[in-house]
């Protein structure tokens, strides 16, 4: 185990092995292990309708079974509120009983945090306890007494020392002074505790230490397939020997307000546990993973990042960049590196040229689906101008900026007028146009950072090595980005 950087700047405490972070939709894996454990104890079966175990629900959803709420096959879409909407056990099951179907039950994957909330209120109710306290009586105690953390924001509390949580837009993250009632993350996030708790955790969880040895077998089986070498499973994700050279199961979480992410990967040919988290956007944990995840998880020496010495004139460099298709680059000088900000489709794809399995059209086709989120044509849509205009007056003007492949998800940027301010911001949608992720507002738009690799040319700024192949390059008033399929020349404005 081990731990680098700052668990907070502004008092130069370090990350340590006994820091605790928030591990947002990992969450999910307790949240399954709870039904399985009920499961063991004959309380539900997995074949039961939503509808038969909470009499409350006459929407749609509840001809919805236990299995497919497990394996985001319900039909629900996205989620159910905002995570720091304060919301009550009664308002939640409303709020997903009214939520339309995107899908027949069990024909169609989507993945959905109402899916795993619903899943809480089940525990909640057929338990004879509440989800908190069957959780922390049945599911996080550890086979050495000990309790695997706690929650974020409310009771049972993770202990201390936590690392503040750093966002994009370059604000500080929820420290876990939110009031509640918690019903907007009941279920699909809300958990906090240590890296070293998670491994001890999840190796308890597949040994039979959690729940039975059969439930253990049955969670880590592939459920519904997602893509060719990727299945969702019972609060996990399940992958072939396709990326690490054996099978493995992983889950991951972050976003939101708190600026945490984490990754957790079981592999049970070794049994061993990978658990990864940070409190930077720099480095997340996922791209960490991407990284070493492989050496790790087949013992073998970590890669070492190799850097580019270089020089360069930075501040000769910045200043505004046109290009002839009509987007532009704006150069500006941050934190001793060099920060490219693209706007239009043109720029964003030259900056940002979409991996290997994302096409041109699947970034235009994620762009018309955000256009109509906010457009209000669809009810998340509505939902997301409610929640806009409740913050920051009516929506005005709506202008797309660009679209990129952030990891394994698409993210479109946005500009928004409310009176006369321009809020910048961002949207991940999954393929029925359900909100994955977002951040409004943002700090900056498609950017990113460079760093000198010598003779007026410039690599990213990755000590992951997982970046976009993008060299920029200037001269005579002119800026070049090279990457995969060639050289985009603009010209400097004014």
């Amino acid at each position: 185990m081990a731990a680098y950087g700052s668990a907070n700047d502004a008092t130069a405490t370090p990350n340590t092995i006994d820091t605790v972070f928030s591990i947002g939709s990992i969450t999910k894996a307790f949240t399954a292990a709870a039904i399985f454990h009920l499961v063991d104890d004959g309380k539900l079966a997995l074949d039961d309708r939503a509808g038969k175990l909470l009499p409350e629900l006459d929407g749609p959803v509840a001809d919805a079974t236990v299995e497919q709420l497990l394996l985001h096959t319900s039909g629900l879409n996205g989620t159910h509120a905002n995570d720091t909407a304060p919301l009550g056990r009664e308002a939640a099951l409303k709020a997903i009983d009214e939520l339309e179907l995107a899908a027949k039950p069990g024909s169609r994957y989507l993945y959905s945090n109402a899916g795993y909330t619903l899943l809480a209120l089940i525990i909640d109710k057929v338990s004879g306890s509440s989800y908190r306290d069957y959780l922390a009586s049945h599911i996080l105690p550890l086979p050495d007494g000990r309790v695997a953390g706690g929650y974020w924001n409310g009771e049972p509390a993770a202990p201390a020392p936590r690392a503040l949580g750093y966002l994009e837009s370059g604000e500080t993250g929820e420290t876990g002074d939110f009031a509640g009632p918690f019903w907007a993350v009941e279920g699909n996030g809300g958990l906090a505790m240590t890296m070293k708790d998670l491994v001890t955790w999840t190796r308890a969880l597949f040994t039979g230490k959690v729940v039975s040895p059969q439930s253990a077998r049955a969670i880590a089986t592939p459920g519904r397939e997602i893509t060719e070498g990727r299945a969702e499973a019972w609060g996990w994700v399940a992958y072939d020997a396709s990326v690490y050279g054996k099978p493995f199961l992983a889950t991951a979480g972050g976003g939101g307000d708190i600026g945490h992410n984490a990754v957790l990967v079981w592999v049970p040919e070794d049994q061993v546990v990978i658990a990864m988290a940070s409190n930077k956007p720099k480095i997340s944990a996922e791209k960490l993973l991407e990284t070493v995840g492989p050496a790790l998880a087949l013992g073998k020496p970590l890669p070492v990042p190799t850097v580019e010495a270089g020089r360069g004139d930075m501040a000769a460099a910045a200043g505004t960049y046109k290009l002839g298709t009509g987007g532009s680059f704006e150069v500006a000088v941050r934190d001793n590196r060099l920060a490219v900000t693209a706007t239009g489709a043109d720029a964003v794809t030259a900056l940002f040229p979409p991996p290997t399995g994302i096409s041109p059209s699947d970034l235009r086709k994620h762009e018309e689906q955000v256009g109509a989120l906010l457009a209000g044509k669809t009810q998340e849509g509505r939902k997301e101008r409610a929640a806009f205009e409740g913050q920051y007056g009516p929506m005005g003007d709506i202008t797309l900026t660009g679209t990129i492949a952030h990891g394994d998800e698409m993210r479109t940027y946005v500009t928004i007028a409310s009176g006369s301010k321009l809020i910048l911001g961002w949207f991940s949608l999954n393929e029925a146009g359900g909100v994955k992720a977002a951040e409004i507002p943002t700090k900056e738009a498609a950017t990113l950072h460079f760093l000198p690799s010598g003779d007026d040319r410039y690599r990213p700024d990755d000590p992951t090595g997982v970046r976009p192949d993008v060299s920029v390059a200037f001269a005579d008033g002119r800026m070049t980005v090279t990457g995969p399929a060639g050289a985009t020349a603009a010209t400097r404005a004014g």
